[in-house]
């Protein structure tokens, strides 16, 4: 008993330790401040340039264009050195653009997935080299490391948002995918049974799809992707099948125009998704950009008043107006202003311009009604010395 009690208080007191050690561990690394700060800020706003990205992706579109043109023998006899040195610049480029984001955060970093993909891509670039160091240059599987040079494309994928909006949406369709694709290979189980048990037999059967179960699945993958199934059917009806052609048709309704139709449906539907939200994101970024402008002039606009009430202090103003006018005789109409006032706001100059077009209809429409007023007095004023001669006329008649 007291031999527990003591191993027993021995753990406690162990895992006490290391419990305390993790967590001051944890204290000091989140109270710790780097010291290069400076530094770390002017490589950040570097990665984070749009240079830096069009450089990062003029140099990852010359490596797929050479990697194309390795494909090519004599070509690549013949630009040899030329594509040795390529290579290298490359993978200089590669390990400077890791070696930056390292730096501006080491932690988080490995946190994000296409920071992983792009050490891949990197690991994958010094395969061949340790190969051919390590085997020597007649290696047999050489020519596989050398093809999945082809991979570093995927590098392309970190600065697009594109790419990365369609990746995610195909992230989220993972579990519905895999779902639908599982009630497929059911059905494709099925079918392949019973294919097998009616055209499958030895003696008249079809052996050479339906022979096997192996056999059986490729032959309904043909069918449900509509692959040269009317040969199939033909080959069964070569043999006089009597349901091949019942079986044929209810496989393809299910397995395409069923199944496969679903799974395009959810992809399309997940994308539309992902695309809704990283448009939400980039009205959200373009905000963000405009709040932090309007932050900047408002500031410039306060340092321009504590330095003009500075200056009336220091100068012979009779009044801050007078301050105020000589001041504005410097202004550009080029010059940003931020101004807070609802009538500045764009909801109400739309509605103001609205306002003014309504405006304009209304005085065009009164200018018809006026004319044609006056047109119907002046037919009124044609008419009237007619109707007095006339009348004077009558009185004429009855003296």
């Amino acid at each position: 008993m007291s031999q527990f009690y003591h191993q027993t208080c021995t753990r406690v007191f162990s895992s006490s330790l290391l419990g305390n050690g993790s967590s001051t561990f944890c204290a000091r690394f989140r109270t710790f401040q780097r010291k290069d700060t400076q530094c770390r800020a002017f490589v950040e706003r570097i990665i984070l340039s749009r240079l830096f990205k069009i450089i990062m992706i003029s140099t990852i579109s010359m490596n797929a264009f050479l990697v194309v043109l390795g494909t090519d023998y004599e070509t690549r006899y013949n630009l040899f050195r030329l594509w040795e040195l390529a290579e290298i610049i490359f993978v200089a480029i590669y390990s400077a653009e890791f070696y930056m984001k390292l730096y501006v955060d080491p932690i988080d970093y490995w946190k994000d997935g296409y920071n992983l993909l792009d050490v891949s891509v990197i690991v994958i670039l010094s395969i061949p080299y340790s190969l051919r160091k390590i085997k020597g240059k007649h290696y047999p599987y050489l020519h596989i490391a050398d093809g999945l040079q082809s991979l570093r494309i995927l590098k392309l994928i970190t600065y697009s948002r594109g790419i990365r909006t369609l990746i995610t949406a195909v992230g989220q369709t993972a579990y519905t995918v895999f779902s639908v694709l599982s009630l497929l290979f059911i059905l494709m189980y099925i079918f392949a049974v019973l294919g097998f048990s009616l055209f499958g037999t030895t003696g008249q059967g079809d052996l050479s799809n339906w022979g096997n179960l192996a056999g059986a699945f490729f032959t309904l993958f043909s069918l449900a992707t509509l692959d040269g199934w009317t040969d199939l059917q033909q080959q069964l009806d070569d043999q006089n099948f009597a349901l091949s052609q019942a079986f044929t048709i209810i496989f393809i309704l299910l397995a395409n125009f069923v199944f496969l139709s679903m799974f395009v449906g959810v992809m399309i539907i997940h994308t539309e998704d992902s695309i809704k939200k990283f448009e939400q994101e980039l009205r959200l970024e373009r905000h963000m950009t405009v709040m932090e402008e309007k932050q900047v002039i408002v500031k410039r606009q306060q340092e321009e008043v504590s330095r003009l009430m500075q200056t009336q202090k220091n100068a012979d103003y009779k009044s801050f107006g007078e301050l105020v006018e000589n001041f504005r005789k410097t202004l550009r109409h080029t010059d940003p202003m931020v101004l807070d006032d609802f009538g500045t706001s764009l909801p109400f100059i739309d509605v103001y311009l609205s306002t003014l077009d309504n405006q304009d209809t209304t005085i065009y429409k009164l200018q018809e009604l006026y004319y044609e007023i006056v047109h119907t007095l002046g037919l009124m004023l044609e008419d009237l010395p007619q109707k007095k001669q006339s009348h004077s006329s009558d009185k004429v008649d009855k003296k």
